[in-house]
């Protein structure tokens, strides 16, 4: 049994020096070909492979969606937008009748004259000093009291503003000092109502959530890679959405692993508007890695492998070269490689095995 075992180990060790000495290049006539049954293809210039397949949900982007409550209580007189609904910035969404927006615009006037009353005093202490007619002393108090009525007055005037009035109504108001508890409710910005979540009718607290407005011109893909996955992507890399058009872009990766689902969430901003995606929606993606250098798709049937290195077939003069190649991905059935290629090579597409043979001197090309 050991000589049986040591002259075999004699015959690997002998056949190992043979493929060296063989070098890179086999020789076959066309006949032998045909006989081996080899098929030859143009090797194929890639610009892009599929990493993997994984889910992602429609989402959007931090900062284009707002929360739009109540900044009074009150009761629900109007409703003016309905979700779906497209809005402009500054546009009427509910009308609320709110006592307590009575109570500060009293306030607000009642500031206002108290300012106007005090401006008369602020004004004669302000000559007599300038006269000498009295103490510096009087001058400071009466100063010092004027100011706290300007920012009392200011201040009351920021809460009108918050609660929903807008400066022109304010200046109205100041004016005609007509009060009114109408309390308009306006979209902060231009975009579409996502959600609304009161009725007509219906009595509402402060900062009660009435409506979600979103703009939706930039929407998100958030996908869930296996982490496992996470070093075969990198920013810039694509996300194109199953049975769609649509592509994005990666552009963040999470450091965190969902202790759920053991996955990474990345995000891809999408590229363009478009009408077949929504918010909330789960769909299923591809993500893409876009090539920057040269590289190849070729069969996997055209890929032999030996002592843990890639090798294709390429057809020559005289038979083959055996080119060293590196696989950077798989797709379906197909490699992408890279390696030593003007783009113009014919390779062994079927028969790979057989050529690897006859290669190695395992096999016979008669």
């Amino acid at each position: 049994m050991k000589k049986i075992a040591q002259t075999f180990a004699g015959f690997i060790l002998l056949m190992g020096l043979a493929v060296a000495d063989m070098g890179n290049n086999l020789q076959l006539s066309q006949e032998q070909l045909d006989n081996l049954g080899v098929s030859l293809s143009k090797i194929e210039l890639a610009k892009s492979f599929t990493i993997l397949n994984a889910p992602a949900k429609v989402v959007l982007p931090a900062g284009n969606e707002y929360s739009v409550s109540s900044s009074q209580a009150g009761l629900v007189v109007k409703i003016n937008a309905s979700m779906g609904d497209t809005v402009k910035k500054g546009q009427v969404l509910a009308q609320i009748n709110s006592p307590e927006l009575l109570a500060n615009q009293r306030l607000y006037l009642k500031a206002l004259n108290d300012l106007q009353l005090n401006l008369l005093a602020y004004d004669r202490d302000k000559q007599l000093v300038a006269e000498g007619v009295i103490a510096e002393r009087r001058w400071q108090e009466t100063s010092s009291q004027y100011n706290t009525f300007v920012y009392e007055a200011n201040e009351l005037k920021q809460l009108l503003e918050i609660s929903g009035m807008t400066v022109g109504e304010i200046d109205q108001l100041a004016k005609t000092h007509q009060l009114s508890g109408q309390l308009n409710v306006r979209a902060p910005i231009s975009g579409v109502v996502m959600d609304r979540s009161v009725l007509v009718g219906e009595r509402i607290d402060i900062q009660a959530p009435l409506f979600k407005v979103a703009l939706l011109d930039e929407l998100w893909l958030e996908v869930n890679v296996p982490h496992e996955r996470i070093d075969s992507i990198k920013l810039g890399d694509l996300v194109l959405i199953d049975n769609s058009s649509v592509s994005a872009e990666i552009i963040l990766m999470g450091q965190s692993v969902n202790a759920d689902n053991q996955t990474i969430q990345v995000k891809a901003k999408v590229r363009e508007k478009h009408p077949d995606i929504r918010t909330g929606e789960t769909i299923n993606t591809q993500i893409i890695k876009v090539l920057k250098t040269p590289a190849y798709k070729v069969p996997n049937t055209a890929v032999a492998q030996y002592e843990g290195k890639f090798f294709v077939f390429v057809r020559n003069s005289s038979g083959f070269l055996i080119r060293p190649i590196t696989v950077i991905g798989k797709q379906g059935d197909e490699s992408i490689i890279k390696g030593d290629f003007s783009g113009e090579e014919a390779i062994a597409i079927k028969g790979a095995v057989v050529l690897k043979a006859h290669w190695l001197g395992l096999g016979s090309a008669e």
